[in-house]
């Protein structure tokens, strides 16, 4: 379901994209071509800051927004999810965020005030909150990553999580075409 926020902003979404029929969009966002919105997820963009406004939620080609998935944002500050980028089901993606291009939030994990760099895999059950990840890092499962965190602690990604991520991607894109034939 597609809607107008209180300050009258209503979603731009492409017409090569797939949203289901379950979903909420709300307000000031803006989904680019191919990406794949899942069952039950809230893109929500309603929120004003100090001067009244609402910075746009954006999801850029090729993503895919899984079942569940939430991502709003506190006082209007943007969000941006990158190109070919996976958010896994149920996660929660919270502004102002910044995630870049190809990059996988595993299943239940929560980001929060942070940017996540290009190629990074964050697996299930993290949070990030508050904290940078510079491209390529991979945080295991079940990570909490916040200001005193030590990234020495964890490692680039390895080829296998850049394949699966890229496997993640692929599969969602089959998805849109599938979905955008049956209706």
């Amino acid at each position: 379901m597609l809607r107008k926020n209180p300050t009258g902003h209503y979603p731009v979404v492409s017409q090569e994209s797939y949203i289901d029929s379950t979903a909420i969009v709300c307000g000031h966002v803006v989904i680019e071509d191919n990406v794949f919105v899942g069952p039950y997820a809230v893109i929500r963009a309603d929120e004003v800051d100090e001067k009244g406004e609402v910075h746009p939620i954006l999801i850029k080609k090729g993503s895919n927004i899984q079942d569940s998935v939430v991502i709003h944002s506190k006082g209007g500050a943007a969000v941006t999810i990158g190109e070919r980028t996976s958010i896994a089901h149920s996660s929660i993606v919270h502004g102002p965020c910044t995630v870049g291009d190809r990059v996988f939030i595993g299943f239940n994990s929560v980001v929060f005030n942070t940017r996540i760099g290009d190629d990074c895999v964050i697996r299930h059950n993290c949070v990030v909150d508050g904290f940078d990840i510079p491209e390529n890092f991979h945080v295991p499962p079940m990570t909490n990553v916040g200001p005193e965190f030590d990234l020495d602690s964890i490692s680039r990604v390895s080829q296998q999580y850049s394949e699966f991520s890229e496997s993640v991607v692929s599969a969602n894109h089959d998805l849109v075409k599938g979905y955008k034939k049956t209706n």
